[in-house]
């Protein structure tokens, strides 16, 4: 049995094995015809790609025969080029030596003519007279910019030029023009050109951009009681008005805009600043309200001295005799001090507040050396760190210390007047009601000892 089932396993292997080699056989064919065919594809790639080349090649030296014969081109060009521009150099020379020896003495009057229309042309362009009269700038900048010979209309509107803008300067001109506005937007207007000095409108002073050809209306007016004459000269139709004017054709007048005013210098105070300031209103406000009580006790007073046997109690004087009369009969050391009571409860009214003013009069200077020794600190704080180069760093902290000792000494002086005005007043209220008290004292004792 197990030799039969050796016999026909080793069978089923023969007949596989058979089977395989057929198979590989088969395979291996295939692969031959493949590699054959690859070969003729790649053979007649190659000579695909050869004729290609031979074709590009020939393509090639064709247009490298045409750029060589296009570089030999441009080699004559370029000599025959060199060869004209040194015969035109020559002709160039040639032909200014026959212009100069044709204008002869004109060209001298040329160059005068060129430098005097260049002159003119910037003296015009910044002149307040062109915003009457715009445009007269472009013919002379024609003609300094010229190169031939000015013509007879060309030397008269120089001339023009100049003739106008003398004239014009002896003038007052009153005309309407389009005014740019600082905002940015244009209105027609009204204004008078003094000469070549200056232009004022309702709105004060204005000025003559000549970059951009507009009137426009000062950054900044100077100080009010220059701007002021500027208006009432404007609004003036009869007679004469004073003006200031700028000589220097807006130097001036732009160095007064400059120049801060009292509001901004007061700013510059600060904290410090604005607390004198507060100690000064309240300062005067108190007085204010004392010199009315005061004013108005001293009046109802002198009324009550001519009727000293009916006291009214609405003013000191009177409750001082309503005093003595109530107590008219006690004997007179009493009545004395019963009539020093009286006086001593009026003296907290009458003063009342008048301290406080003395006190605000004697804080205003302190606070400002305080402010002083502040903008000091901060300008030596300001000079360890940036150093001494630009005085302008410091100058906020200078005007900051001298500012507020300027603010100390203008808040105390009036301070110290009107304490020196109150306290008058009050002591002669006093004054008075002590001399009434010492009167009725005096006149019980002469009665007792009679």
């Amino acid at each position: 049995m197990k030799k039969f089932f050796n016999v026909v396993l080793l069978a089923v292997a023969t007949m596989t094995t058979g089977m395989s080699v057929s198979a590989s056989a088969n395979q291996l064919d295939d692969l031959l015809k493949q590699v054959k065919n690859d070969r003729i594809s790649v053979a007649k790639l190659d000579k695909k790609r050869e004729a290609e080349f031979k074709s590009s090649r020939a393509d090639k030296q064709a247009l490298l025969t045409k750029a060589k014969k296009e570089l030999a081109k441009q080699h004559a060009r370029n000599e025959r080029l060199t060869k004209e521009y040194a015969a035109n150099e020559i002709k160039i020379a040639q032909k200014i030596v026959e212009l100069d020896t044709a204008t002869g003495t004109l060209g001298e009057m040329f160059g005068v003519s060129r430098g005097a229309a260049a002159k003119a042309a910037g003296m015009i362009a910044t002149s307040i007279v062109s915003a009457e009269y715009p445009g007269r700038g472009e013919v002379l900048n024609r003609i300094a910019n010229s190169k031939e010979i000015p013509s007879l209309s060309d030397l008269e509107e120089l001339w023009f030029a100049l003739q106008t803008e003398m004239t014009e300067s002896g003038k007052i001109s009153k005309f309407t023009t389009e005014v740019t506005n600082l905002d940015g937007t244009k209105t027609s207007e009204t204004i008078t050109r003094v000469g070549t000095f200056n232009l004022v409108s309702v709105q004060g002073y204005l000025n003559y951009n000549d970059a951009l050809a507009q009137v426009q209306p000062l950054a900044k007016q100077p100080a009010g009681y220059i701007t002021d004459t500027a208006i009432d000269y404007f609004e003036t139709t009869t007679g004469y008005a004073p003006l200031y004017v700028d000589p220097s054709r807006g130097a001036i007048l732009a160095l007064e805009t400059r120049k801060k005013n009292l509001m901004e210098f007061y700013h510059e105070g600060g904290d410090v600043g604005y607390i004198i300031t507060i100690l000064l209103v309240i300062g005067l406000l108190i007085a204010f309200e004392r010199m009315i009580v005061l004013g108005a006790m001293s009046s109802k007073m002198k009324a009550q001295e001519k009727n000293m046997t009916q006291p009214n109690e609405n003013n000191p004087l009177g409750r001082l005799l309503k005093v003595f009369y109530d107590n008219k009969a006690t004997d007179v050391e009493t009545l004395e001090l019963k009539l020093d009571e009286a006086v001593l409860r009026e003296t907290p009214k009458i003063d009342r507040g008048i301290s406080l003013i003395k006190m605000f009069a004697a804080m205003a200077p302190l606070l400002g050396l305080l402010g002083t020794v502040i903008g000091m600190i901060l300008t030596f704080q300001t000079i360890t760190l940036f150093g001494t180069g630009d005085p302008k760093l410091m100058a906020g902290n200078i005007s900051l210390a001298l500012v507020t000792t300027a603010l100390g000494l203008i808040a105390a002086l009036p301070l110290i007047l009107v304490h020196s005005m109150i306290m008058s007043k009050a002591k002669t209220i006093l004054n008075k009601l002590d001399e009434q008290s010492v009167g009725l004292i005096a006149a019980i004792a002469e009665k007792e000892s009679v």
